[in-house]
Formats: C-alpha cells, structure tokens, sequence
C-alpha cells in the first residue's frame, strides 16, 4: 500500500510509492477536466524530484488541450499569485511543503488562484473514473510558455502595497540571517532582502533542493539559525519551509519568536493601520483574539486549512488573517498563506516602531501552545475523533474540524486528523509550557487508554 494521501491541501506522497507517474497522470488529467479550458499556471519547489513530477504534470495537460504557463521553481504563493494577475484557469504548484526529500505533491488551485474548496474538490474527483482516457488528438494539443518574471513580479507588488514603505525599512540596515532549507526561498528570499536594504547572512541557501534537516520549521529544528543569529549579532533570523508559505522568525537574541507570534504581530501591525475582521482556525493563539479586541475588531475561527481560512475570510470581508503555523493571508496582495509578504510586514513594523523582535514579542500577549501527535497504526482517525467527542460530551466542544474543546480561561484543546499525514494531531494552549505540556501529555495519555479497552 502506498502514501498517497489525497484531500483539498493537495494530492500528496512519497515518490515511487504512492506518488508514481501513473497517479500523477490520473489526477492532473482530472484537474484539466475540472477546468476545462484555458492556461493553467505551474510551478514548483527546489526538491529534487520536481523537474520529473513537472514534465509529467505538463505534458498531461498539452495532452488534455491545457495551455500551460511555467514559471519554475518559485514559491507556492507566487504560483497562486500569478493564476490571477496572468487570468489563468487554475494553477499547480507543485510541492509538499515542509514534508521531507522523498515526498512530494500537486497543490491544486482554482482559478481565483486558491486552494480548491470542498465543493469545488467534490467535483474535481468525480472526473477520475475516466478523465485519464480521454485525450487529445495532434492537432488540439495545448502550448506551454517558459515565465521567467514570477518572482520579480511577485516582489513588486509587495513593494507596491500601501504599508510597505520600502526606502523607509531601507534606511535601518536591518541585518538579517535567512535559512531557506535549501528550498525555492534560496531563489527569492535573500534577492528580496537586499532589494530592502537589508544584510543577509545566507543559511541552507542553496540551491540544491536537498534539505540539509527536517524541512519543517519547527524550534527543534532551528538550533542552527538561532546561534547564527547570536554570532552575527543579526537583528532577526528568518526561516521559511521549502515552498515559502510559513514564515517562522528568531529574535535578535537568538529565541524563536514562536510561530504562533508570527501571524499575532502581523494582524496588530495591519489592524494598527486598518481595523477590521480577522480569520484565524480553530487551532491558532488566542492571543490574536486579544490583539483584535484592542482595535476593537472581530476575529472568526474557520476550520484548520488554508482553504477553509480565505474562504471564511471572504465571508466576513476580512482585512488580515492566517494559521499560528506561521501562515500570514494578506488579501491587498491575493488570498493565500505567504511568507514573503509577512517579512515585508514585519520588517515595516520593526522600522516603524524601533522595537527589537525580542522586545515585539514580550509586549505580546503571553500564551503557550504545546503541539504533539498521536500516530496512527491501523485505527481510523474517526474513530479516534468519535472516542473523544463522547468522552467530553459535556463540555463546550466545536465539531467543525476534528474536536475542540474550551476550558475557558484556563485552555483549550484542539484534536483533529491530519490532511497530509496518518495522524492525529493535539493541540493544546495554556498560560504557560509547563501547564501545556503536562496537559497535552494528559490528553495523550486519556486516549491511548481508551484505545487499548
């Protein structure tokens, strides 16, 4: 049996087992059924085995009568960014986030430039059956077209936003060590920085496509950004996963900033500017909630997925929103998680109020999220889910996505199976990590019991 995990983040596996050109051909071959007609944007992250999942993706779709416009290895957000602007008919972008080297994925996107939504992947999947029978005849085959002006498009419109000020973060010289996994940030993230004045001390900048650690910019992964930032007396540290769309930061002391504070600060900087609604999901810090109540805005919780999160942020008009992943939405540039134009943000925010990162986020409000994982063996995660709803039927739970719990104002605990892996995920925040921790392990505990009755 293979990997292949197949849900509205993407079709996602390890290639040669489960992600084997038999199923990419199959699923592409259904996307260009879904989108009918048109051009379809592709790009891809730096992993190695993306030049070979691209010529099969491209090649099935010249031969569903697609156009396809390439713009090669770039971040996923540029991708998404560019099926817009270029008013294409959909995009793929083609990566597995911050899975490891063997794995890898087609993120598919509609033609608004976002994740497919639930209904439009329902419609997606009924073409599978008999999509990958159909194709076109010699003279009805689709054109590709090489697009070397991605990323600099990409930058200038960050630059172009009404909050950036770029001469302005110029003028602080801001010195910066960026580790870019080795991934498509080694394409875009050290050129953007020094177009901000900045000094950049590139780490795992390469451009091999070989990450050099777990690719998942996780504190446990990070021990060697944060003593560069130490040894180069920077004042930040920027990591991003390898298709760029988490931003993960390090104080100038040498700390992570935690990435829940990620997509916190950038919501107090935007809602500073320009008050409004705020979507976050059901696992993200609650100190966004506290941040919003001084700008006396409203924060809407949406389901964990970046699909899930724009669509609610179209519901309710929202000016800012994202996942404590460290996934910052910004709609003035397009509706997607993007680690670009959160650096741009933060930055803006750091040049203006003179702050230290160090001295941002204690002026946070103080929370801890502890996120473990149960791993699953041969029991059904919905199972596991079913278990937990009756065990805390009586308390204040949310169903939406997996199970959330609040204990109100002590914590709260969210449980929910994963898109993109065979687990179940428990999050749980408190006021400090030692409380978080032992809850979280509590929790843990609880359901492995019930499991083995």
């Amino acid at each position: 049996m293979g990997t292949l995990m197949v849900s509205i983040s993407g079709v996602r596996g390890i290639v040669g087992n489960g992600l084997d050109p038999y199923t990419l051909v199959t699923y592409t071959s259904a996307f260009a059924d879904f989108v009918k007609e048109g051009k379809v944007i592709i790009g891809r992250d730096a992993r190695i085995s993306g030049e070979m999942v691209d010529q099969i993706v491209t090649g099935t779709l010249l031969a569903k009568g697609i156009d396809v416009i390439d713009i090669g290895i770039c971040p996923t957000p540029t991708v998404q960014f560019h099926v817009k602007r270029l008013n294409a008919s959909g995009g793929i972008a083609i990566s597995a986030s911050h899975n490891p080297n063997e794995w890898n994925a087609l993120k598919l996107l509609n033609n608004t430039g976002q994740f497919l939504s639930p209904d439009e992947f329902k419609i997606m999947i009924k073409f599978l059956d008999d999509s990958s029978r159909k194709f076109n005849g010699w003279d009805q085959l689709g054109k590709k077209t090489e697009y070397s002006e991605g990323l600099q498009n990409h930058i200038k419109s960050i630059f172009n936003l009404k909050l950036i000020d770029k001469s302005f973060i110029a003028k602080k010289k801001f010195k910066v060590v960026a580790d870019c996994v080795n991934g498509a940030g080694a394409y875009v993230i050290p050129q953007f920085l020094k177009e901000l004045g900045c000094e950049v001390i590139e780490l795992n900048c390469d451009k091999t496509g070989i990450f050099p650690r777990d690719p998942e910019p996780l504190t446990e992964n990070l021990s060697e950004i944060m003593q560069a930032v130490k040894t180069h007396k920077a004042d930040l540290g920027i990591v991003v996963d390898p298709d760029v769309d988490r931003l993960v930061l390090i104080t100038d002391t040498g700390e992570p900033f935690i990435e829940e504070n990620t997509i916190t600060q950038v919501v107090k900087f935007v809602l500073s500017k320009k008050p409004g609604n705020v979507v976050i999901n059901l696992s993200t810090t609650r100190a966004v909630e506290d941040v919003a109540r001084e700008y006396k805005s409203t924060v809407y919780r949406s389901a964990v997925g970046e699909a899930n999160v724009v669509k609610k942020m179209k519901e309710v008009n929202a000016v800012i929103g994202g996942e404590g992943s460290g996934g910052v939405i910004y709609p003035e540039l397009h509706y997607g998680r993007d680690a670009l134009v959160g650096i741009a943000l933060t930055l803006q925010q750091l040049a203006e109020s003179g702050m230290k990162l160090s001295e941002m986020k204690s002026s946070l409000p103080s929370y801890f999220i502890i996120k473990k994982k149960i791993i699953l063996d041969k029991i059904e995660p919905d199972t596991v889910l079913d278990l937990i709803k009756n065990k805390f039927k009586d308390e204040n739970v949310n169903s939406e996505d997996g199970i959330r719990i609040d204990f109100d104002p002590h914590h709260w605990v969210h449980f929910r199976k994963s898109n993109t892996e065979p687990i179940i995920r428990v999050i749980v925040e408190a006021s400090d990590e030692k409380t978080a921790s032992e809850l979280a392990e509590m929790y843990i505990k609880l359901i492995k019991q019930d499991l083995n009755d």
